[in-house]
């Protein structure tokens, strides 16, 4: 939080001076009797802070560049322009129909962002069910997506995009590390169905240990690691931002935040980069504030687990999962975490893990290296090495 200041006449004088009408106060600002008296005579309104700024006015680069041919040739029309579009997907697979794909499957139907969803899980019955139940909303809420469901692997066939969430969830004093081997099982049997039956499909690795089996399917598939992503960083970021929100008594929608780094303790939320209202987190939080902030990020899916006693997050990972498709898909544009095999980029190679990176039609389009102070570049380097540890690397 920013060094508290005494705030004394001199200071609100200056203020008129300048023809300011408002005298920002903030947290632990000291204003003195004749501070008081004297914004009261001159008309100063000493308001609690911190105050929102305003945004700089911004001019659109195309709006700009319309101006400039204008301006040399009178006679120039601009081209007509094609609203941007969401590609709307053929195929979604889900291989698990469990918590998370269940809701992948309910948000993606609600999106209208496919054709056909087909859900995948060994469960007799279970993704079957799913479907049919989805497909029964759809005389309420419109949506043209159909769904099937069923046992065989083979539902995968001719898939755009696979979203892999199979596979054993945490119990109470587990942690995501121990589910290696049991799950490494599940994502080579899942990879073998994708590589043979939908070879050119966008993989998205829900199943924990995240990084470690985004490795396993890349492994297993031989695919290129465009093709082969983690879902972690936009649900480990959107926890982030909501304790940030709660601590600074702000809405979410205030709060730019994003977390690096692996999915498990070696996370790395980045201070530096989050921002409240447009604004460095210190304005509005403490510095033992910003750190607990941190910590309920990286313990956010603990916190579920402890409370489930049986199973782990559901809901939040699904929405997570659904905003990696919708980059993929043109939905959205811009940066968004997610684990890719870095080659070189922020010092790191041949290790999967958190980073901001742009999707595509085609998945990873490349990754963006953000400037990071020197304690948050150690933090992501330290989760590389925990995580070529843990697959003897």
């Amino acid at each position: 939080m920013a060094t508290p200041r005494v705030i004394g006449s001199d200071a609100v004088e200056d203020a008129r001076r300048r023809g300011r009408i408002v005298f920002e106060v903030l947290p632990g600002d000291i204003v003195t009797a004749l501070a008081r008296e004297t914004a009261e005579r001159v008309g100063i309104a000493l308001v609690d802070g911190p105050l929102e700024r305003p945004k700089p006015p911004r001019t659109d680069g195309a709006v700009s560049m319309r101006r400039v041919l204008y301006r040399r040739s009178p006679k120039w029309v601009a081209p007509s322009r094609v609203p941007r579009k969401a590609r709307r997907l053929g195929k979604l697979a889900l291989i698990g129909a469990g918590g998370v794909g269940g809701n992948v499957a309910h948000l993606a139907a609600m999106a209208d962002m496919a054709d056909e969803i087909a859900l995948i899980d060994i469960t007799p019955g279970l993704a079957a069910s799913t479907a049919l139940d989805l497909n029964h909303t759809s005389g309420i809420t419109g949506a043209r997506a159909r769904c099937v469901g069923g046992e065989a692997m083979d539902l995968v066939a001719g898939a755009d995009v696979v979203v892999v969430t199979a596979g054993r969830a945490r119990r109470p004093g587990m942690t995501r590390a121990d589910l290696i081997d049991v799950n490494a099982r599940v994502i080579r049997q899942s990879a073998e169905a994708i590589r043979s039956a939908a070879p050119n499909a966008i993989v998205i690795v829900v199943t924990n240990p995240l990084d470690e089996m985004t490795v396993e399917m890349l492994r297993a598939t031989g695919f290129p690691r465009e093709q082969v992503l983690g879902m972690a960083g936009t649900l480990d970021s959107s926890r982030f931002r909501n304790a940030l929100a709660m601590a600074a008594g702000v809405t979410p929608a205030d709060v730019e935040a994003f977390t690096l780094g692996s999915h498990g303790d070696e996370m790395a939320p980045i201070p530096s980069r989050a921002r409240i209202k447009g604004r460095p987190l210190d304005v509005f939080l403490s510095r033992e504030q910003i750190e607990a902030c941190v910590q309920d990020a990286i313990t956010g899916g603990g916190q579920v687990v402890a409370l489930r006693k049986s199973g782990s997050a559901t809901i939040a990972p699904a929405h997570a999962s659904i905003e990696l498709i919708d980059h993929i898909r043109g939905a959205r544009a811009g940066p968004v975490p997610v684990s890719v095999m870095l080659h070189g980029e922020y010092g790191i190679d041949g290790v999967v893990l958190g980073v901001p990176a742009h999707l595509g039609a085609g998945g990873l389009v490349e990754v963006e290296e953000l400037r990071l102070t020197a304690e948050e570049n150690a933090a992501l380097q330290n989760a590389a090495e925990a995580i070529r540890v843990r697959l003897g690397l």
